[in-house]
């Protein structure tokens, strides 16, 4: 039994945090639908995560994508473009770390 990691372990670990941070893109894209959250602690702390966590990726996007003129107002099309990136270079690297 061994207990080196390999480069197919990498690439799976590489997979796995693509997955999560892109989960966490679609929560905070589909938070933007909700306006007012209710003052509920462990929400609140929940939401700020996600914010903290994502907001610095997101904003180097929001630098070249201006918000879109939509029916309603502005339609923010950042985090759709940052979540395509995110999967296309997350596979690519997973693929070269995999061999």
């Amino acid at each position: 039994m061994s207990l080196a990691i390999t480069r197919v372990d990498v690439a799976s670990y590489v997979n796995a945090l693509v997955w999560i941070y892109s989960i966490l893109i679609l929560i905070r894209i589909l938070l933007t639908w909700v306006p007012n959250m209710p003052e509920n602690v462990v929400l609140r702390g929940f939401v700020g995560f996600v914010e903290d966590v994502t907001e610095p990726y997101l904003a180097f996007f929001r630098r070249f994508i201006p918000p879109l003129r939509g029916g309603f107002g502005l339609i923010d099309v950042s985090p759709i473009i940052a979540l395509i990136a995110l999967t296309l270079v997350g596979s690519i690297v997973a693929g070269l770390i995999h061999g």
